[in-house]
């Protein structure tokens, strides 16, 4: 009996993302996914058009995984302050970077946003408005301060700045450690104020 076809959309779809975390995002090509399903090289073009589109499909995996992560992260700090919610998420965000190094890289791939296959904009999207929620509470607005839009995209840039920095060994070098916590806490520290930031032990 023949396999409906978005069931066998799904495994192409998850065989990239399994081949993504074994090999890297080299290893996508078309004909090494439908090899990897058991399929014809051929038959990703009836569900994918183009290669980005299976590659976004792909990407779309990992902002599901990250988004639920989030979601997780922040209802079980619900009751803690927006500084603690905060780093809570930079280290999440940190470690799934770590973790799942080239689903990361595909994820922020210009080519991939640039043209919106299947929703990756507005994915990412949501993941930021998020971060602006947490920054708008963390840092309420004073007299000339930038707006929290502004404040969570320059924070989102230089966690994105030490995953990518760190997954380099750069950061280790310059620093001297392998502790990236400290890294973490000053980024946040210097992007919410001039708010007062809570002391911490």
């Amino acid at each position: 009996m023949p396999e409906p076809d978005s069931s066998l959309r799904a495994r192409l779809v998850a065989v990239g993302a399994d081949l993504l975390a074994r090999e890297g995002t080299q290893a996508l090509t078309l004909r090494e996914i439908a090899r990897q399903a058991g399929v014809s090289h051929g038959a990703p073009r009836r569900y994918f058009p183009t290669h980005l589109a299976l590659l976004a499909a792909i990407a779309q995996v990992g902002y599901q995984q990250l988004g639920q992560q989030v979601a997780e992260t922040i209802d079980a700090r619900g009751d803690t302050e927006p500084y603690d919610q905060l780093l809570a998420l930079g280290r999440l965000y940190l470690n799934f970077a770590r973790t799942n190094h080239g689903m990361f890289e595909l994820m922020f791939r210009r080519d991939l946003l640039r043209g919106n296959e299947i929703g990756l904009r507005e994915a990412s999207q949501g993941l930021f408005a998020v971060l602006v929620d947490l920054v708008s509470r963390a840092r309420p607005n004073v007299p000339d301060a930038p707006a929290p839009s502004v404040v969570a995209a320059a924070l989102w840039a230089n966690l994105h700045g030490i995953a990518e920095l760190w997954q380099w060994g750069s950061l280790q070098i310059m620093v001297r450690t392998d502790n990236v916590e400290p890294l973490l806490r000053a980024a946040l520290d210097a992007h919410l104020r001039p708010a007062a930031t809570p002391t911490r032990g």
